[in-house]
């Protein structure tokens, strides 16, 4: 764990370092700085935004609108840092080499994809198998699972989103959602969804998890951030902020560099996510 903390100290660091270099590269856009990408990463944004701007008076836009589209934007010079609750795929980071970009990724924070459903459902707890099962159409009514005589709704994210990425590698074993499965743009929609209908099955990040839904237990492991820090819980994930360095503003790398710190790291904590 020390080793870990020192790593990301050293990285803030870095990145303070290469600012010094980088002021002619600062966008002319006043003291704001845009932000695009995850919905997951995005409640830790907002806190970190809000008081970011309390102590610099350095304005922070955010916008939420999924893993993929804000790596798309930091490639297509749209924002100074891109969200992300998954790695750059291959022919990203292709599409970033070939505009002559140089993209730096940093891990801001760990997460946890917790399984939901509606609190009036008995399943309490699920195994990665049958979370498959359900997801691929192999199991389609709650009774196969202990639960009530009812079809099961499948609510999904698009495929946009970096935690249909994580899902569909952890959990799917790369094979197909079913086809009828509802698919939502956001955890927010996915929570929603769930909340208003008793049948229904989904998957959000872990900060995202509230009274209006239940968190399923997975392999008996239950959702906690305990859980999730020892990595215990079976699908967890990284959470990532890329930049790219040839166009990156100071005021950027101050933003960075708060989020990395302790105070921005404590905010991490408090929106409900495991910090470094």
């Amino acid at each position: 764990m020390y080793l870990r903390i020192m790593k990301f100290t050293f990285l803030g660091v870095l990145i303070a370092f290469l600012g010094l270099g980088l002021q002619a590269c600062s966008r002319k856009k006043g003291d704001r700085v845009t932000i695009k990408g995850s919905t997951t990463v995005l409640p830790i944004t907002q806190k970190a935004a809000e008081a970011f701007k309390k102590s610099t008076g350095i304005s922070v836009f955010v916008e939420g609108s999924g893993s993929g589209n804000g790596i798309k934007a930091i490639i297509d010079g749209g924002c100074d840092i891109a969200n992300s609750s998954r790695e750059m795929k291959p022919e990203e980071k292709e599409a970033a080499s070939t505009k002559g970009i140089k993209v730096r990724e940093i891990l801001v924070a760990y997460d946890m994809i917790v399984p939901i459903v509606h609190p009036s459902n008995p399943v309490n707890n699920i195994t990665i198998d049958q979370l498959k099962a359900i997801y691929d159409g192999s199991i389609k009514n709650w009774k196969d699972l202990g639960g009530k005589d009812e079809n099961i709704v499948v609510i999904s994210r698009d495929t946009s989103s970096g935690t249909y990425e994580i899902w569909h590698e952890k959990v799917m074993r790369k094979a197909d959602v079913r086809s009828d499965a509802l698919l939502q743009a956001s955890n927010g929609a996915i929570i929603t969804t769930v909340a208003g209908n008793p049948k229904a099955i989904g998957y959000i990040g872990f900060g995202y998890l509230n009274e209006t839904v239940k968190g399923i237990t997975v392999n008996g492991v239950a959702v906690t951030l305990e859980n999730g820090t020892s990595g215990k819980f079976p699908i967890s994930r990284k959470l990532y902020m890329y930049v790219n360095e040839k166009k990156l503003s100071n005021n950027a790398i101050k933003f960075i560099n708060y989020l990395l710190d302790t105070e921005g790291q404590e905010i991490v904590k408090k929106a409900g996510y495991i910090p470094l």
